[in-house]
Formats: C-alpha cells, sequence, structure tokens
C-alpha cells in the first residue's frame, strides 16, 4: 500500500471532519420503491490489476447474472487503500451524496473515522432488519469492526502476518528446521547463524528480512496482549493517545532487535510459524485481522442501500468465499468455506495457508487483538515507520525515535479528538 505523505493526509482528515458537512442518513428499514430497474449500485475498491482485481470481477459478473434486471453492480478501482480513503473524504466533504459510491471498500486503520465521519449505515441495521444470521462468520475477524456489539462494516479480504522460513537454509547453519523462533530475540540469533559473509567480511546472504511497516508494530503489540492505544484500544470512546513512546513499545516489540536484512531468496521448501512474541515471558494475546472491509453510504436512498446489502451477502456466501480465498489468498469470513471441497484441496496443495487459519482461530479475542481504532491510525502508522526507520539506521536510540515519533503524531490525535467532539 502506497502511503500518503504525512502533510496530505493531515490535510484530508481536517477537511473531512472539521466542517460542518454532514451527509444525513437514509434509514435502510423504510420500503421506499426504486423508480426503475435494476437498481445501480457503484462499488469503489483498491485492487489494481491482477489476481485480486480479477477475483472482485468475477463475484461482480456472477452476482449481477443472477440479479440481471433487479440489482446492477458496478465496481471500480479507485486506486491504492490510500487512495480509496482519500477520495471517500474529499466525497463527502463535497456534502454531495451524488458523489459518494453505494459501496466502498476501506482498508481496516480507516474504520475510526468511517464510523465518526456519520456517511456510512452500519451493517448492524440491515442484520437486524433482515435477521441475518452472522453465527458462521469468524468472531475474531468481526471483533475489529465491531464496538459494544454493533457491527459497522462487512469484514471481505482479510490477512493475517506470519513468519516465513526457509527450512534447508535452517539445516545449512545447523539449526533445526522442526523448531522455528518463537520470539524475537529467537529470531535475532536465528538470524545471526542464517547471515553469511565472504573473506573480506562482507555480508553476501542476509538471515532475516522484514518490511518497515507499522502493521508490524501494532502486531507485536497485540501478540504481547497489550492495547495499542489508550481508552480500550479507542473502543470504550475514541482514542486520545496511542504507545509509540511506551513501554509497550519499546521494549515489547523491541525496535533495537530489529535491524533490517535483505530477505533469503530461497523460498522452496518453506516452514511457517505464528507470528512471534518480542519475549519469551511476553503475555500471548494474538494476531489482529488486516485487510478492509465493505462500507455502504448512508447518503443514498433505502433501495440503493438495501441492492449494496444484498451484494454485501453474496460475498460472504460460503461458496463465494471459498471462491475468494482459493483465488487471492485472502482469508475466509465465513468459517463453512474452509470446508467446501475446493476450499479444502487448496488448502491441502498450499500448506502454508494453513497457518494463517490456525493462528486466526488460536487468537483470543480481547480488546488488544480486536485492535486499536484510531481517527488518524494510517498517519499514525506511518508516524511508527519513520521512528522504526531512524531507529534502525542509527539517527537516534530507539527510545529517542519513537518518543518523537509519538510527540509528532500526537497533536493530529488531539485535532481529529476536537473536530469529532465539536460536530
Amino acid at each position: 500500500m502506497r502511503r500518503l505523505a504525512l502533510a496530505v493526509a493531515t490535510a484530508l482528515f481536517a477537511a473531512a471532519c472539521g466542517g460542518s458537512a454532514t451527509v444525513q442518513p437514509a434509514s435502510p428499514l423504510d420500503n421506499a420503491t426504486p423508480p426503475s430497474k435494476p437498481v445501480e449500485v457503484t462499488f469503489w475498491h483498491g485492487f489494481a490489476a491482477g489476481a485480486n482485481q480479477d477475483a472482485t470481477n468475477a463475484l461482480v459478473q456472477k452476482f449481477n447474472d443472477a440479479h440481471k434486471g433487479d440489482i446492477h453492480v458496478t465496481a471500480t478501482y479507485q486506486g491504492t487503500y490510500d487512495d480509496t480513503l482519500a477520495k471517500l473524504k474529499a466525497a463527502i466533504q463535497a456534502n454531495q451524496p451524488g458523489t459518494l459510491p453505494s459501496l466502498s471498500q476501506i482498508y481496516d486503520i480507516g474504520t475510526r473515522f468511517m464510523i465518526d465521519s456519520k456517511a456510512i449505515q452500519p451493517i448492524q441495521a440491515f442484520i437486524d432488519h433482515d435477521k441475518f444470521s452472522i453465527a458462521d462468520l469468524e468472531p475474531n475477524i468481526l471483533g475489529y469492526y465491531s464496538i459494544g456489539g454493533k457491527l459497522y462494516s462487512m469484514p471481505w479480504n482479510i490477512s493475517t502476518p506470519l513468519l516465513y522460513y526457509n527450512k534447508d537454509a535452517f539445516r545449512e547453519a545447523g539449526l533445526d528446521p522442526e523448531k522455528p523462533p518463537q520470539t524475537l530475540d529467537e529470531i535475532r540469533a536465528a538470524a545471526e547463524k542464517l547471515t553469511k559473509k565472504d573473506g573480506s567480511g562482507n555480508v553476501t546472504k542476509y538471515g532475516f528480512g522484514a518490511a518497515i511497516y507499522g502493521w508490524f508494530l501494532e502486531q507485536l503489540t497485540a501478540k504481547a496482549d497489550l492495547q495499542f492505544c489508550n481508552n480500550g484500544n479507542g473502543r470504550d470512546k475514541n482514542a486520545s493517545t496511542e504507545r509509540l513512546q511506551g513501554r509497550a513499545v519499546r521494549d515489547e516489540p523491541g525496535v533495537d532487535r530489529c535491524a533490517a536484512r535483505l530477505p533469503e531468496r530461497r523460498e522452496v521448501p518453506a516452514g511457517r510459524r505464528f507470528l512471534s512474541r518480542s519475549r519469551t515471558n511476553a503475555g500471548v494475546g494474538g494476531a489482529i485481522p488486516g485487510g478492509a472491509s465493505l462500507w455502504i453510504m448512508n447518503g443514498k436512498p433505502s433501495y440503493e442501500q438495501k441492492a449494496a446489502w444484498e451484494f454485501v451477502k453474496f460475498l460472504e456466501q460460503p461458496d463465494n468465499m471459498a471462491y475468494w480465498h482459493t483465488h487471492t489468498g485472502y482469508f475466509p469470513v465465513d468459517k463453512k468455506a474452509l470446508n467446501d471441497p475446493t476450499d479444502l484441496a487448496w488448502v491441502q496443495q498450499y500448506l502454508l495457508f494453513r497457518a494463517a487459519i490456525d493462528q486466526l482461530h488460536a487468537t483470543r479475542l480481547d480488546k488488544a487483538t480486536q485492535g486499536c481504532l484510531l481517527g488518524v491510525m494510517p498517519q499514525t502508522r506511518q508516524a511508527a515507520e519513520v521512528g522504526i526507520e531512524n531507529a534502525i539506521l542509527k539517527k537516534a536510540s530507539p527510545q529517542k525515535a519513537m518518543d518523537d515519533a509519538a510527540a509528532a503524531i500526537q497533536p493530529q490525535i488531539d485535532q481529529y479528538n476536537q473536530a469529532v467532539a465539536a460536530r
């Protein structure tokens, strides 16, 4: 995902939340009759050309064929996740519901903004009206998009972090390929043994590689069963601070122990395991589901919202979730999809995906593993990445680098919350 410049992201936030523009909600429960059929549903997403977009288009076509004459969905690519959220914010600020889509895919860390925007119709309203059962949907996934038992959006493309390791390389380095590292300390010890140098001391093969990605910091915090934000990870009320400058980030995820190394390129045969803990005695939490969810906009006529809801339900059906899983690798939200014969055969063929399934099911659902809801979470993640990079490049000690990152983002958190409170 491409990151927006911090200043641009802040400006977009201020424009979207700082003014008086508010889309007035339309009830999804009334019986408004569409003036004509088919009802047109516009669907924004952030999947560029490739397997994910192909699978999306295939499911849209399948839905349109099954609802010919009644509902027609048009899916359009809006750019990256950041681009899609930025365009939606701009449309909300314009206070012109006609420029908004009926349905939009928004990545996980846009959740707090979407709720606070008042421009969405909570999925819970449709669930309650239709008495739609969510009993077969994964609770650890629903947890992220729920507050107080109310589901605001429908999870769709779900991902989870994993540690991959090369068994052949482990054997060559004298490591046990059946005993992967369990903590960051153990990762470092293994990486040092896996790293190779030539006679001049130049590194010819690095033992570990990881992107400088703020999501990993959030995941390691959750794995330690710690909350990334205050106020119940932003679920009791809007978070007013994050833990970038706290012990949880400096000590638990161990920024100073995560020096950047290029990845080992040999991939087969590969082992995989759950995301590692920061320390042996760290609390056992779990992984936060990543990816994105589907949001129905409330500025549309109720018949259009209902039509969008029909499409959302369609995507969540076990057979369609099995198709989604096997064609994209994203985790299926409906548990029954994992028992679909096609899905069972696919997982058996690609056993590495089994670890993602097992990790999700092993995660204890609590506020730490639900993840932080913060109105400026995209900017906070970027600030964390700047801090991590500064620590790795030894521009500052890990503690100072993360303290500086926290100080940089705090004014934006305060500004956001003040804007929300003033509405």
